[in-house]
This record gives C-alpha cells, structure tokens and sequence, in this order.
C-alpha cells in the first residue's frame, strides 16, 4: 500500500460539512468515492482521513488528508487522476507520496482559519455564501485589543457550542489578527493555533464583532473564558464566512 497526502480546495457552500453523514453530499465522501474508483473499487472501501472536520457552509483553502492505496501514481498522476473524477467544487492542488508515519489529523500540530465579514449596507448576493454580513460601523483597534485575551492556552468552554465530542476544551491560540481590507469592505479575521473546537471561530467572531460595535466592554474576554459557561457568549457567527487556509505539518 501506498500512502499519499493531499492538500485541496473546496467551496463548502453545497456540501454539508467535511465528515460523512447518511444521504448527505460531503467533502470526504466526494473524495472517498474518488479515490476507490482509482483504485477499481476495492472492498473493503479505502478511507480518506482528512485533519479535521469542517461544518456545512465552511471552506477551505488550503484542507489536508490522507489515503492508502495499492496503486503507486507520480504525485502529479494522482493530482490530475483526482481532479478528472471531482466535481468542481473541489481542487486537488497537490498530492504527495509520504511515508506511512504521516497522519493527516495526528501529524498536525498548528491550522490557521480566516473570517470575512461584509460590511456593505446590504447583503451582496455574489459575497452572501463567502462572507458574514456585518452593517454597522466597528472599532478595529477594541476588537484587536479584546483579542489578545484569546491568546494562549485557555479553556475555551464558553466558546464551544453543545454537541462538541472533544475530550478537553483547553486549546491554545498562538495569533489573532484582524484587518480592514478597504477595497473589498471587508474585515478579516486570521486565527492560528494548535486546534479548534466545535464553532469556537464563529463563536469568538460574534464575540468580538460585539466588542467592536460596543455592546461588550474590550475587558469582557477574560471574564467570560473564566466563567466557562457557553450562555456566557450568545452568538454564532455564520459558516459561510469561514475558510481553512493551512494545516502546519512542520517541526
């Protein structure tokens, strides 16, 4: 068996989610059937293990996983073998031949996600699956200032939302930046850290999309990431706003 990494785009807005669900169009499963047509549909099935999942609605840019297989292909021959059997809401756009150490999920040590948040007066119909929709005017710098309290390792129990089968809310957050991108008017949100919980993004998003048009005070981070308590930070941002831009494999 052959042991092949790749990494590839998708829009996430017809999918639902990442993970493979009973008579639901998903990302693993688009490409789970991809790749047994390559290998002529062995039984049983060979998985495609991604590193990590993403809700319906969320994209990505930059997604990783892994599969086992007992035909060697050129990595280029797999990308364009993948990419042929694909729909076009996926993109193949590297396949690499690892050794059988690398694990998409086990191997990774850092992701980073971005938000975008459109701050028309209006939803623009070509930006509602892409972007969350933000009217009102907001203070970058008290949105920057709030976030620096995410930084870190914390229990991130108050920004998790129920239905999570994580085993521990403590993660870290290495780096938060938020910049106004005047020519698209947008604001963008980058996020890294070693992993994230169920809708912890979104839920830290809305969080400081409050902070930024005054109805939190900056200082209210710490006071409800030490209240561990999910009713604490009411709002969930959208998922259409939501990208995977890099999954970290390196030392």
């Amino acid at each position: 068996m052959y042991r092949y990494k790749i990494t590839f785009a998708y829009d996430g807005t017809n999918f639902f989610g990442f993970q493979i669900q009973p008579h639901k169009r998903t990302v693993e499963q688009t490409l789970k059937t991809a790749v047994n047509k390559i290998a002529k549909n062995p039984e049983p099935a060979i998985p495609v293990i991604g590193s990590g999942r993403t809700d319906a609605g969320v994209h990505a840019l930059n997604q990783v996983a892994h599969f086992d297989i007992p035909y060697k292909l050129s990595n280029d021959s797999m990308r364009k073998a993948l990419n042929s059997l694909l729909p076009l809401d996926i993109l193949v756009k590297k396949a690499e031949l690892v050794d059988d150490s690398f694990h998409a999920r086990y191997s990774a040590h850092r992701k980073t996600y971005r938000y975008r948040v459109d701050q028309g007066e209006f939803v623009n119909p070509f930006k509602r699956n892409y972007t969350a929709h933000f009217k009102y005017p907001l203070d970058i710098e008290k949105m920057r200032q709030a976030a620096q309290d995410f930084i870190g390792e914390h229990d991130f129990t108050s920004f998790v939302a129920s239905g999570s089968q994580a085993k521990s809310n403590v993660r870290t957050v290495y780096s938060i930046t938020i910049e106004r991108d005047e020519h698209d008017n947008e604001v963008v949100f980058d996020f890294t850290g070693n992993g994230f919980l169920y809708n912890q993004i979104r839920i830290m998003v809305a969080f400081l999309l409050e902070v930024g048009s005054n109805q939190r005070p900056v200082s209210d981070v710490k006071r409800v990431l030490a209240a561990r308590d999910r009713t604490q930070a009411r709002m969930t941002a959208p998922a259409s706003g939501l990208y995977l831009v890099s999954v970290d494999y390196g030392k």
